[in-house]
């Protein structure tokens, strides 16, 4: 049976099929899908972990007890899995362990675009690379019999277009491996420095030598002849882009497997070849050691190493030709920055702490308040990291005091944020004498990446009911005092500006959590249905208050001040702001 499925769904399924037992991620595009999609297999125990170092963790001691475990993240979750990723790489598994890591060449949705092919040589780990659905699903499978054949977890790394295109896939039967017995080996698994010496030298001297002759015979690694004028060594995405230009006037080997990298293949390769050319995104990881072989080939010298490749790319650097479009558009399309939607319960807060943009600093962090940032709103200074919008606001006020800037520090983060990296910068500035201000941006889901849950929503990936873990109750527990904690309703203007008004005048540390559901979710669009603004032309003074707080449903067109109908769900901010009474609501929730 052959079913349509994207990269990510494919994963999926490959878990299933391979008998995987637990699956633990943390959301992150381009790799949500996969665990959203792991968790309708009955089968498989499917967890969001509050991050990824946690979610990897998970997964570490699942293959240690002797169950096949899947974690995934995006290319950035892997940075704060890296501790546990580096520490398992010496102890080896158990039940199979394998490491998805979604890059994202082109930072469609993400602060860089690193490759972290280079984490597979740096922790010394096996890597399996898919191009396309298919492959997604098989390599899978593959991987959990890598790791228990070599006693390694695998990293699985895929990309963006592989993550998210769609191809047909043949789908096999679930293999039911069950849990291996787990017997205690404290010299395996205890990293004490005595152990983990002699691990090393077992993964250097045992491991890794068993692993490249695998590279060198796997069919995961393939030679393709056909134009032996033209040589092309490829991996992921990029062997389908390289095929789309050559076709059969070019001989490829296809990267399966590329860590260790296979290199009695290259060499074989490079010698029935005339021209040898590299072709990846991102950093010349597989140029970089086949150089290193002494092989003459070409990569970066002509392919760029920023943002994605394309057909259209390669055919310029590499036959000097354009492909003629075969339809063009008459019109200029306008561009669409990001904003906040109609109705975001982040926009109170935002534009009450904007009256004071000139007198703060303020420190955001990755979530959709992150644009909070882009004008009329304008608030906001840093976009590190998860959780350094409380951390680096720590940094600034502290830097500030050295400096004598009478500028107080105000740090955003979201509720999923605060739950996975927060916590303990907020802690930190208790402990070290912070008088910044911390906006706790709570709307009930981890909003980014697509309303997934999170240990304050009172659900599980599944769906069932979760314990609902309550900010104010561990804001209070790490030690902000009661007098200095404001719950508010960002909906409502006078009570988020008294808030904010307390937070700049406070002389310690200082919380606000403002607490309203994300305008999207299903069952707020269901109770606010029928809700909305609108405009009474015959008392609008067209004095654009009202655009103060950027919200794409009000428009300012023909000297006419509108609200689009079917975008605004009534939250009424730009009702409190308009000083002439000429928007009113309509409707009546339900």
């Amino acid at each position: 049976m052959k079913k349509l499925l994207t990269g990510n769904e494919a994963i999926a399924r490959g878990a299933y099929e391979a008998g995987c037992l637990i699956a633990s991620a943390y959301p992150g595009t381009p790799s949500t899908e996969i665990l959203e999609n792991i968790s309708q297999y009955e089968e498989i125990h499917s967890q969001w972990s509050t991050n990824e170092k946690v979610a990897l963790e998970v997964g570490c001691g699942a293959s240690i007890a002797g169950a096949r475990a899947l974690v995934a993240m995006k290319h950035v979750g892997l940075n704060v899995a890296a501790d546990p990723l580096f520490t398992i790489a010496y102890e080896g598994v158990n039940g199979g362990l394998v490491i998805i890591t979604a890059d994202e060449p082109g930072m469609h949705s993400s602060q860089n675009e690193q490759d972290n092919r280079l984490y597979a040589p740096h922790a010394k780990v096996a890597m399996v690379e898919p191009a396309d659905s298919q492959e997604c699903k098989d390599f899978i499978k593959e991987a959990f019999e890598i790791s228990e054949k070599f006693d390694t977890p695998v990293l699985f790394r895929v990309t963006t277009r592989v993550c998210h295109s769609k191809g047909l896939v043949e789908l096999g039967e679930r293999e039911e491996i069950g849990v291996k017995e787990y017997v205690k080996d404290i010299r395996k698994y205890i990293m004490v420095p005595a152990n983990a010496k002699v691990r090393h030298v077992e993964m250097e001297e045992e491991r890794l030598p068993k692993l490249r002759e695998y590279s060198n015979n796997t069919p995961l690694n393939r030679i393709e002849y056909k134009d032996k004028r033209i040589g092309i060594i490829t991996s992921g995405i990029s062997y389908y882009h390289a095929k789309e230009v050559f076709k059969d006037k070019a001989s490829y080997l296809k990267i399966g497997f590329s860590y260790p990298l296979p290199d009695q293949l290259i060499r074989e390769f490079a010698n029935e070849v005339e021209k040898l050319y590299i072709i990846e995104e991102n950093e010349p990881y597989i140029e970089t050691f086949v150089k290193a072989m002494g092989i003459d080939c070409i990569g970066k010298e002509i392919l760029p190493i920023c943002g994605e490749l394309s057909p259209e790319i390669i055919r310029k650097a590499i036959l000097g030709e354009e492909k003629k479009e075969s339809y063009s558009l008459d019109m200029e399309i306008p561009a669409r920055p990001p904003t906040l939607c109609a109705g975001c319960p982040h926009r109170g807060i935002f534009y009450e702490v904007g009256k004071y943009k000139d007198k703060i600093i303020a420190t955001s962090d990755i979530g959709c308040y992150t644009l909070g940032m882009a004008p009329p709103l304008g608030v906001g200074d840093t976009v590190i990291c998860m959780g350094a919008g409380i951390s680096a606001g720590i940094g600034f006020d502290r830097a500030n005091r050295k400096a004598n800037r009478d500028k107080k520090v105000f740090g955003f983060i979201g509720d999923s944020t605060f739950f996975h990296s927060g916590i303990t910068g907020l802690i930190d500035g208790i402990y070290n004498g912070s008088n910044m201000v911390t906006v706790i941006l709570d709307n009930r889901t981890t909003g980014m990446t697509g309303h997934q849950e999170n240990p304050g929503t009172g659900k599980r990936v599944t769906g069932e009911e979760a314990p609902v873990i309550d900010i104010e109750g561990i804001v209070k527990a790490i030690g902000i005092k009661e007098e200095n904690i404001r719950v508010i309703d960002p909906y409502k203007l006078d009570e988020t500006k008294e808030a904010v008004k307390d937070a700049y005048e406070a002389e310690e540390p200082f919380v606000i959590i403002a607490k309203q559901p994300c305008a999207l979710l299903k069952e707020v669009q269901r109770a606010r249905r029928g809700l909305y603004c609108e405009v009474d032309q015959e008392k609008c003074r067209k004095c654009k208050v009202c655009l103060r707080i950027g919200c794409p449903a009000i428009s300012f067109e023909d000297d006419v001040i509108s609200i689009d109908r079917a975008q605004c769900n009534g939250c009424t901010i730009c009702l409190q702001l308009c000083p002439f009474d000429s928007i009113e609501l309509i409707g009546e929730s339900r």
